[in-house]
């Protein structure tokens, strides 16, 4: 039991933190805001955004795994295939805007020059239909959690 409590916390943990990191990022990406430090602050904020997704999948692969239910029950359940596909579908929909500002910061750094407004607020929808898509996740894994 107090291996399935602290699987449980680190993938707690793990989606948190994920959460802060996305949050800063919708946050940061708006036109009217758009300096030579949010530009680097975004590349640094995608980075960590990336870590923390890929210790939200370790830590979920450790709780299907080792975790007292085991795997078979997991992959037996439908919410966790809807679960698994949203979270998958947010990693996909989080390639381009880490290409963006990883253009951003190469163009700053080249020759001090800041996006466009309407390419931020491209970015900024991108970023913002992954923060949406999250707490779908979440309420997902609330009613699995209850049985459903």
């Amino acid at each position: 039991m107090t291996l399935e409590a602290v699987l449980a916390a680190l993938h707690l943990l793990a989606i948190l933190t994920l959460v802060v990191f996305l949050t800063s990022q919708a946050a940061l990406c708006r036109s009217e805001w758009m300096n030579a430090a949010v530009v680097e602050r975004l590349a640094r904020l995608d980075i960590l955004y990336g870590v923390a997704a890929v210790l939200v999948l370790l830590s979920g692969l450790a709780r299907l795994y080792w975790g007292v239910k085991g795997p078979g029950w997991y992959v037996s359940q439908p919410l966790f295939h809807l679960k698994m596909t949203l979270f998958v579908v947010m990693g996909l929909l989080s390639i381009w805007p880490t290409l963006v500002f990883r253009r951003w910061r190469k163009a700053l750094r080249a020759g001090g020059s800041l996006p466009a407004p309407e390419q931020v607020a491209k970015v900024r929808r991108a970023v913002m239909v992954q923060s949406h898509l999250l707490p779908v996740v979440a309420v997902i894994a609330v009613f699995w959690a209850r049985g459903w």
